[in-house]
């Protein structure tokens, strides 16, 4: 396992598939589960399903060369994560480390997952999958990948079939991120860097770098590079909050010092945690302007004295419409405090031969230009999926509770919170989807599918996320490729853990939602 698990700089799978060798496989293997992605939700995945129904078989299809997702795909300098490790590592496996923490410590600890549990001998690297049909006559999920070997330059088309479909792939796509076309980009002479696409042979050593963007990846990147290049600057449209906390938790770190057992540790700290949470996001609704204030606050005292935090640090949303940023041991502040980083908020005007000229007239010059601008979103990894013959196209379907879909049979797709950590989702999708298989055998079925109940089916529809509740710009400009909501909570993503928590374990599976064949 731990020879598929390093991660090559040079990227093994840069090869396309023109350079390939291809072959097919007419063996169909068959799998009870299959799970789509070995990231931080298929790995989870994989040891809900091993610990809650060993008798199932299951594969885990990974298209990269390992597992990790994110924390395998991104290397940036300084990636490290934006949730508290002690609620984004799985509530099975106690996180020891630092709350915030780096790419190659989640790996790793996603590493001991798998190892511990014997995981790697379900997972299967450079898989990448294409397509799957379902079948109502043999209730089947055919799929259809590509197994990739980069070193021998070959390509293998091969065929899988399964009752139940677990997407675990996440929810943007890894090859590219998201780059505005700014008028004059093709003039401008020096280098454009998508942090999602990172070179590694970069050199920023007496560099003046243009950081474009403000979210939680401008905000580690600036830092990090704030001491290697000559000058780097934030360039950002609009400000985002920023929230700056030391990278220790004193409770976790009490509780060891008492020799208490890091099951107890963890779980403590979780709660503590997702308690604080919790506090946070209700202020955020019921007493928005206090909080706006006591954020703002806190940014002021980490800069110095006069600095204009009015104008570089003031949102014009709510605290929580969008994520808020964390900022480790105030890393970004000293950056900027030290002069090695600035903050410019305005507009691109356009991009000429030596940088980028604002709205406001001003000229920043620059070697390179990172464009910390998002990613696109990737609707089920963007499968081609069809029903008995006809294509899916989940925006006109409707989604159950956030994971299923109207009319897709057998299938479920983790997507986690935006307000707490992606994981707590994952694991509470992992207990749902073990119940609810064991629920379908009980019943002797072999297929389930949410379908509108009649009281359901004059209910209005909406938007995947209502923007007056969260409105990042990945999730705004792809709303209409999402599937629809409704106004009952069987048919919204709430993104409410606290609430979720308690509500999906006890989810009738019979209150007619599911309908089972």
């Amino acid at each position: 396992m731990r020879e598929a698990a390093q991660r090559d700089e040079e990227g093994d799978m840069s090869q396309t598939s023109s350079t390939l060798e291809h072959t097919a496989s007419t063996q169909v293997e068959h799998f009870d589960v299959l799970i789509v992605g070995a990231g931080i939700s298929g790995v989870g995945a994989a040891y809900h399903l091993q610990d809650q129904y060993p008798e199932k078989s299951f594969v885990v299809l990974e298209k990269f060369e390992s597992f990790g997702g994110t924390w395998l795909t991104h290397k940036y300098p300084g990636i490290r994560s934006d949730s508290d490790l002690y609620t984004f590592g799985y509530r099975f496996k106690p996180w020891v480390d630092k709350p915030i923490a780096t790419a190659d410590k989640i790996l790793a600890y996603m590493g001991e997952v798998i190892d511990e549990n014997d995981l790697d001998r379900h997972i299967r690297y450079h898989h990448a999958i294409s397509s799957a049909e379902w079948s109502s006559d043999t209730s089947l999920w055919t799929v259809h990948a590509t197994r990739t070997d980069p070193d021998a330059g070959t390509s293998e088309a091969l065929t899988f079939t399964t009752n139940f479909l677990w997407m675990c792939q996440g929810y943007y796509k890894h090859e590219q991120g998201y780059t505005p076309d700014w008028p004059g980009m093709d003039t401008y002479e020096g280098q454009i860097v998508h942090p999602q696409t990172w070179p590694t042979d970069i050199d920023l050593a007496g560099k003046q770098v243009v950081v474009i963007g403000s979210g939680a990846t401008a905000a580690t990147l600036v830092p990090a590079i704030a001491g290697e290049c000559e000058h780097v600057t934030m360039l950002q449209r609009s400000p985002t909050y920023f929230v700056s906390r030391p990278n220790v938790n004193e409770v976790a770190d009490m509780l060891r010092s008492l020799e208490i057992p890091e099951e107890w540790t963890h779980e403590i700290v979780r709660r503590k945690a997702l308690q604080d949470q919790a506090m946070i996001t209700q202020l955020s609704f019921d007493e928005p302007e206090w909080l706006r204030t006591e954020l703002l606050n806190a940014v002021r005292a980490e800069l110095p004295e006069g600095y204009d935090v009015d104008t570089h640090f003031t949102p014009k949303y709510r605290p929580w419409q969008q994520r808020l940023a964390m900022v480790p041991d105030g890393d970004l502040f000293k950056g900027i405090s030290a002069g090695l980083a600035s903050v410019v908020t305005d507009e691109i005007e356009t991009f000429n031969q030596s940088g980028i000229l604002l709205k406001s007239g001003q000229q920043l010059d620059a070697d390179v230009i990172v464009t910390a601008t998002g990613f696109d979103l990737s609707v089920l990894g963007d499968i081609q999926f069809t029903v008995d013959g006809s294509p899916v196209n989940f925006a006109d379907t409707v989604t159950y509770r956030g994971m299923m879909f109207t009319g897709v049979p057998n299938l479920l797709w983790v997507f986690g919170y935006f307000r707490a950590s992606w994981t707590l989702r994952a694991d509470l999708l992992g207990d749902f989807v073990c119940r609810l298989l064991h629920h379908m055998d009980a019943k002797g079925v072999r297929k389930v599918v949410p379908e509108l109940r009649d009281e359901d089916a004059d209910m209005e529809l909406g938007s995947w996320i209502d923007p007056e509740n969260f409105n990042p710009g990945y999730l705004t400009r792809s709303q209409h490729l999402m599937p629809k909501s409704g106004n009952k909570p069987e048919w919204q993503h709430t993104q409410d853990y606290w609430t979720e928590k308690t509500a999906l374990p006890a989810i009738d599976l019979d209150d007619g939602c599911l309908v089972y064949d």
